[in-house]
């Protein structure tokens, strides 16, 4: 049996390489070489042994050169960040000394032009002076501004400040956006159109700033047109973070009462009395008796007394048809006709009127509609964490 299969491998492999004659003519004699099957299978053997070395070659070399380290990645991408920062503050001095040239060799010009830059950001920053969010934004920029070195070199000093007067409306710019936009945000969520407190007219001369055309600011400030864009982008965006922030202000998005937790939200809910369902127009908060009850908004007291079914209740009234009730309270605080501020104490916690226990019963009235209350918290408190 054995030897017949190795009969049958051994014919197979002659009919695959049958035995060859090759006829070489050379210097005119004829010679005849015979391929053996034998000679043939060598042949192939070392053919496929070639290539397989060589394939294991070629992946090797890949595997090598694809098995850089992320170490050794990052140190190249960081060292080509640092040679485009280079390029960059070389461009910006070659173009100091060739102003420096086209002066007539005066540093005169270019600093007055440096100048009326930092006269352009003074006015744009007196918005930012009692922001204490912004004097934190801006505190890098102006320190490296106050770190340049008055022994320097005086094209390399103008070019070091022009570089601080960029950094500086960079910040002043990026961080008025973002207050903006985390104030459009809080006023969604409490129901509001932030649109409906956009300011009509911009800071630095109103439609200068709205204008699309910057060449007028640029005359104005006596800057060139490219800064003038960027004054009139940062102001914008300075102007409306300042507008919302105002109305932010005056809307009733305070908490009425440092102490307790929301008890009872806003909405359908199980009648506490006749146990079926009724709407709750407001939000109730638990605390103790006499728990101090607080305005969330400056406004004037619209209302003091007793009503129906509330007890003793305080409504003050903010404004742009704006208006907020307390109600249960054991004490009122103040009389109709009084201004009061956000934080100031109208009353005290109590069980006055229909109630079934000490709390507060909290309402936020818009153009005579009732609205949540918790939305108006919570986007007072989101102020308050990305102020």
């Amino acid at each position: 049996m054995r030897m017949t299969r190795l009969a049958r491998l051994r014919r197979s492999l002659e009919d695959l390489f049958p035995e060859r004659h090759l006829y070489i003519r050379s210097r005119g004699e004829m010679r005849a070489l015979v391929l053996t099957t034998r000679r043939q299978l060598t042949i192939a053997g070392c053919v496929a042994g070639a290539a397989l070395w060589l394939g294991v070659g070629t992946a090797a070399m890949l595997v090598n050169a694809m098995s850089l380290s992320s170490s050794d990645q990052e140190v190249a991408r960081t060292q080509a960040k640092y040679e485009r920062w280079i390029a960059d503050r070389q461009a910006r001095l070659n173009s100091a000394v060739a102003q420096l040239n086209a002066a007539n060799g005066s540093i005169d010009d270019l600093a007055a032009r440096v100048e009326k830059r930092h006269a352009a950001l003074a006015l744009l920053l007196t918005d930012f002076k009692d922001d204490p969010g912004a004097a934190k934004a801006l505190a890098p920029a102006l320190n490296k501004a106050a770190a340049i070195p008055s022994d320097a070199d005086p094209v390399h000093r103008v070019e070091m400040v022009r570089t601080s007067q960029e950094r500086l409306i960079a910040a002043a710019d990026s961080y008025a956006k973002g207050r903006a936009e985390r104030l459009r945000l809080a006023f969604r969520l409490a129901g509001l159109s932030p649109d409906v407190f956009m300011p009509r007219g911009g800071a630095l001369g109103g439609p200068l700033i709205e204008a699309k055309d910057p060449r007028a600011l640029a005359a104005v400030l006596d800057v060139n047109e490219s800064f003038a864009e960027r004054i009139q982008h940062a102001a914008q965006n300075i102007s409306e973070a300042k507008a919302l922030d105002q109305a932010a202000a005056k809307l009733p998005l305070s908490k009425p009462t440092r102490a307790g937790e929301r008890s009872s939200g806003f909405g359908v809910r199980l009648d506490p009395f006749t146990h079926r369902p009724a709407f709750h127009s407001g939000l109730d908060f638990a605390g103790g008796f006499m728990t101090p009850v607080l305005s969330t908004a400056p406004g004037v007291v619209s209302f003091t007394g007793v009503r129906s079914g509330y007890g003793n209740t305080v409504e003050i009234d903010h404004g742009h048809g704006f208006k907020t009730r307390y109600a249960h309270l054991a004490a009122i605080a103040v009389h109709p006709g009084q201004p009061v501020a956000v934080g100031q104490r109208v009353g005290a916690m109590g069980s006055t009127g229909r109630s079934t226990g000490v709390h507060l019963h909290y309402e936020v009235w818009v153009n005579g509609r009732a609205q949540n209350p918790d939305r108006f918290v919570r986007a007072g408190e989101y102020v308050q964490q990305s102020g």
